[in-house]
């Protein structure tokens, strides 16, 4: 099989497209560059199915290699027949390759093995024809020092039959398949930890059963991280006796004595070999099922999060509340670099709110401030009303921001680099102002895992969540392209073919140089050559650059093609940037070349309609309800403004201004059936919720938008 056709039997892409991807990627194209500027090789596949071909293709080199080690292993054992080879040259299937592999695997000396060294694998044989119908007479002829006994000398036939059963290609298949139809997870409680107060989160899985096909991945993965903290015991399982009946089935086809003896191996194999082996692969087929999930919400969580509306470039006061340790006061400028900062006093115990007015007010003035931004933790809202109190000069936005992850950024080595002078609550509170301005632009200084977003992060598989996480913060930054001169290393790193350290070559060119001119002053960049330059140039921006396509999302390969464009229209090419009534002039067709197809060039015409457009939305201003500060206030019945703060796959979680956040489960986002929670509503929504009940104990809060 060859691995184009490995990747067509998984997804439905032409073979062409295939090839030329593989090829794109061979190249060390990044894959924002292939969907975004070789639309005609690749015959217009976007992201996601790039990316699913690159994966598809790694999992096809780790067959390959697999295949290549099992056979090596088997020929280095003088076991490898021609038959067995084939069968192993043709399978892509890992389950089958290791089935297929099971008996020549090096592992500790079994029950088998020591039977066979007594000799009795020829009577295991005579058994298993299942001719012989006087076994006391036939296993006598086996008796020496080592076997005493007849029963002995059955005991290691059956030892020996039973392994044999254990890697019968036929009867694991077939388990698997009824593993995968039929299979109950069950979830007891540890009576010795039961009562302990971390338990009790888990109480619900103390008596828990259901078919595991119908397990929900946050379920499997509440229960999973239950049993790792000692709560409670997980089991996989079917029906002991509709399984081996099954094997008996495959494997008994006579009614003697050999039949009796075999059907006694079948229940030693099953017991002792097949069902933990099967059992623990439908667990961890589970497992990376649940996995897969909450990657997925985890991975569109964090895009939303990323991609949220950007105030922009504007000077603004940035707040970290607080009671006893006061407010945390910074003023940032529109490129995010520190003017000022002190701490206020204006709630309990100092009560300063006078003083801490005028000072607030003074600052606006003396730093020309045109927003304020609050982070959303301890004393948040009390903070936003006192602010509202404050009779400025002109009027002000005043934005209520999340500030998870803050901390973990103010403690980090990248906040240190930034403000080396300063402690770690200035540094938070300028993350607070700068995700304001800039959300994507400071995020990504932070550990995605940190920012607050997804369930059971820390219980999926670790590499996979790294690598979907790191993805889709390439895909964002490169959606949107950043500001050559502006973007921070952490940005910069993310960006098409560029990467950590080349992205310090950068920030130290530009220290060093000044500002870039141009985009083709990157390569004068140390160590960034012709193909960094080729996947990177377009996804960056230069604000009044010499050349306006500078500022836009044109490869600098088409250049040429805009130039000729306007050439032909009898203008100049900055005439033909941002006009819509003169690109719609231009043929398509008459600028084809062998590089740029026609899906190119009607992208490169839908960019100078709107050149370098940021494809998010403006921030808005949102107020929460000014009766509700704590959970106290909640009654049921209320109806309340609210943002979507995390999403899941059972809901989503709304902020209501109050610590708490309530659940919207699935089933009351909306009439009727909803399959996926991220198509009712998105990261940082407002909302409009009921309250439908309150458990102050144990502070939640449930909601319904049905209203």
């Amino acid at each position: 099989m060859t691995i184009v056709t490995f990747i067509q039997q998984q997804l439905d892409i032409s073979e062409k497209s295939i090839n030329n991807t593989l090829q794109l990627l061979a190249e060390d194209c990044t894959i924002p560059f292939i969907s975004r500027y070789r639309k005609d090789r690749t015959g217009n596949l976007d992201e996601v199915q790039i990316e699913q071909i690159s994966k598809i293709s790694k999992q096809f080199e780790e067959i390959v290699k697999r295949k290549e080690s099992i056979l090596k292993s088997i020929e280095e054992q003088n076991a490898l027949t021609p038959e067995m080879k084939q069968r192993i040259e043709e399978s892509f299937d890992l389950l089958e390759l290791e089935d297929l592999y099971l008996p020549f695997k090096k592992r500790r000396k079994t029950k088998a093995d020591t039977a066979k060294e007594k000799g009795l694998e020829p009577l295991a044989r005579i058994i298993m024809s299942q001719k012989s119908n006087d076994l006391q007479f036939v296993a006598s002829k086996y008796l020496n020092s080592d076997v005493p006994s007849e029963e002995e000398a059955l005991q290691g036939a059956r030892d020996i039959m039973a392994e044999w059963i254990n890697e019968n290609m036929y009867v694991r298949k077939n388990l698997r398949r009824l593993f995968q139809r039929k299979a109950v997870i069950t979830s007891k409680a540890i009576k010795a930890k039961k009562d302990e107060v971390d338990a009790q989160k888990f109480s619900q899985y103390f008596e828990w059963e259901e078919n595991l096909n119908r397990t929900p991945s946050h379920r499997l993965l509440a229960m999973l991280r239950a049993e790792s903290e000692g709560f409670v015991k997980v089991n996989i399982g079917i029906d002991k006796d509709e399984a081996v009946d099954f094997i008996e089935k495959a494997i008994i086809k006579s009614n003697n004595e050999s039949s009796d003896q075999i059907a006694l191996a079948i229940k030693d194999s099953y017991k002792r070999l097949l069902e933990p082996a099967i059992s623990n692969e439908a667990l961890q087929e589970a497992k990376e099922k649940a996995d897969k999930k909450a990657i997925e919400i985890f991975s569109d969580n964090l895009s939303q999060l990323l991609l949220a509306p950007p105030l922009g470039e504007k000077r603004i006061l940035a707040i970290d509340p607080g009671y006893k340790s006061g407010c945390k006061v910074v003023c940032i400028d529109e490129k995010g670099d520190l003017l000022h900062n002190e701490t206020l006093y204006p709630h309990a115990p100092q009560n300063e709110s006078g003083m801490a007015m005028k000072k607030i007010r003074s600052m606006v003035n003396a730093y020309n401030i045109e927003a304020i931004s609050i982070g959303n933790g301890t004393a948040s809202r009390e903070t936003e009303f006192f602010i509202k109190k404050i009779a400025f000069d002109k009027p002000l936005q005043v934005f209520v921001v999340s500030e998870a992850g803050a901390s973990v950024y103010s403690a980090s080595k990248i906040a240190r680099d930034e403000f080396p002078s300063y402690d770690v609550t200035v540094r938070g509170a300028v993350s607070i102002g700068r995700r304001l301005a800039d959300p994507l632009a400071e995020l990504v200084k932070i550990d995605a895992k940190s920012i607050g977003v997804g369930q059971y992060q820390h219980d999926v598989d670790q590499t996979q969540l790294k690598n979907e996480l790191d993805s889709t913060v390439t895909k964002c930054v490169n959606s949107v392209g950043i500001n050559l001169n502006t973007a921070s290393k952490s940005l910069l790193s993310y960006v098409s073919g560029i990467g950590e350290k080349m992205a310090e070559n950068i920030v130290n060119y530009r220290m060093e140089n000044g500002a870039f001119e141009d985009r083709k002053q990157l390569k004068k960049v140390p160590r960034l050559g012709e193909k960094a330059y080729q996947q990177a140039a377009a996804f960056v921006r230069i604000t009044n650059a010499k050349n306006p396509l500078d500022n836009s999302a044109v490869h600098p390969e088409a250049y040429g093609i805009v130039e000729k464009m306007a050439k032909d229209l009898g203008i100049k090419t900055n005439e033909l940037i941002a006009s819509k009534e003169k690109t719609a002039l231009v043929k398509p067709e008459n600028y084809v070349t062998e590089e740029i197809g026609i899906l190119g060039i009607k992208d490169i015409l839908k960019e100078l309609e709107k050149p370098g457009l940021d494809p998010r939305k403006a921030a808005k201003v949102f107020e929460f309800d000014p009766n509700v500060k704590s959970i106290r206030d909640l009654k049921p019945g209320m109806i309340l403004p609210g943002i979507v703060n995390n999403i899941t796959a059972f809901g989503c979680f709304v902020d209501m201004g109050i610590k708490e956040s309530g659940l919207v489960h699935i089933s009351q986002l909306k009439e009727g059936f909803v399959s996926d929670v991220n198509e009712v509503v998105k990261l940082h929504q407002h909302v409009r919720v009921k309250v439908t009940e309150v458990d102050e104990a144990r502070k939640r809060v449930q909601l319904s938008m049905i209203l």
